[in-house]
């Protein structure tokens, strides 16, 4: 997506809309020399490319944004605030809104905490309780951070939202799209997962972000503490995104 030569492979006259799912999403690798480098190429110089091709064919472009275009100073963010990432990641990612926002039909959804179908947060949270609940595994408790706050996405939400802005031809610009409800922290996420498993909530430990990376090796990328965003300009569009703790459950479930 980064290679400007990739480009001239595609009859771009075939497409009326490009959805950009690609992005480089290791947060702590994108700290280091190779990782910093790799993720520009892919949150930054890919979709400014993919912003001018889509400018030159009068192609919609959607792409994917995250909660880490912001510090996290304010509880809830909404689609104004200015940029203010504290990471690389976070800058590579608001350096590819900047450049989306050039392209005259462009859509940028805000997500944040996402949970699909690869690996993530719910399925790590749902292995460790089942080994915590194997009395031979020897795994007697979890630590997880419990000072940073928000809510999860779940793909298939965000994939109906992105169809719904398209479909009713929505104005164009940025849409925070996460999960409505309550705004919890990773803690109490994995407490429910947990829970919802084994019945072993009460083995998730909270813990700061500085004491649960303080034994870490490689760099750690700063984390936004607030990462709850504002839905009321996707819910004004005709759209409401479901509540994350009732797609939570629906999702363990599937596990």
């Amino acid at each position: 997506m980064s290679d400007p030569d990739a480009y001239t492979q595609y009859d771009w006259s075939l497409y009326g809309t490009v959805i950009n799912c690609g992005a480089y999403t290791a947060v702590d690798r994108a700290e280091t020399a190779e990782g910093r480098a790799t993720a520009w190429k892919a949150n930054a110089t890919g979709p400014a490319l993919l912003a001018r091709t889509c400018s030159d064919h009068g192609i919609t472009l959607v792409h994917v944004s995250s909660d880490y275009v912001f510090d996290g100073t304010a509880e809830v963010h909404d689609e104004d605030e200015p940029l203010s990432p504290l990471s690389v990641y976070g800058q590579t990612k608001a350096a590819g809104d900047i450049a989306v926002a050039g392209c005259p039909r462009h859509y940028i959804m805000r997500s944040s905490w996402v949970i699909g179908e690869g690996r993530n947060f719910v399925k790590t949270m749902k292995g460790l309780s089942d080994r915590v609940a194997d009395l031979e595994d020897g795994l007697e408790q979890v630590t997880v951070v419990d000072d940073q706050l928000g809510r999860l996405t779940f793909t298939r939400d965000m994939a109906e939202a992105i169809f719904h802005v398209l479909g009713t031809h929505a104005p164009y610009g940025t849409y925070d799209c996460t999960g409505s409800g309550a705004v919890k922290s990773w803690a109490d996420i994995a407490r429910a997962v947990f829970e919802a498993a084994n019945g072993n909530g009460d083995r998730v430990v909270p813990v700061s972000t500085a004491d649960y990376y303080a034994s870490a090796e490689g760099p750690v990328a700063p984390r936004p503490v607030h990462s709850a965003l504002d839905l009321s300009k996707l819910e004004a569009a005709g759209f409401h995104m479901p509540d994350w703790e009732e797609e939570l459950g629906e999702y363990i479930k599937t596990l």
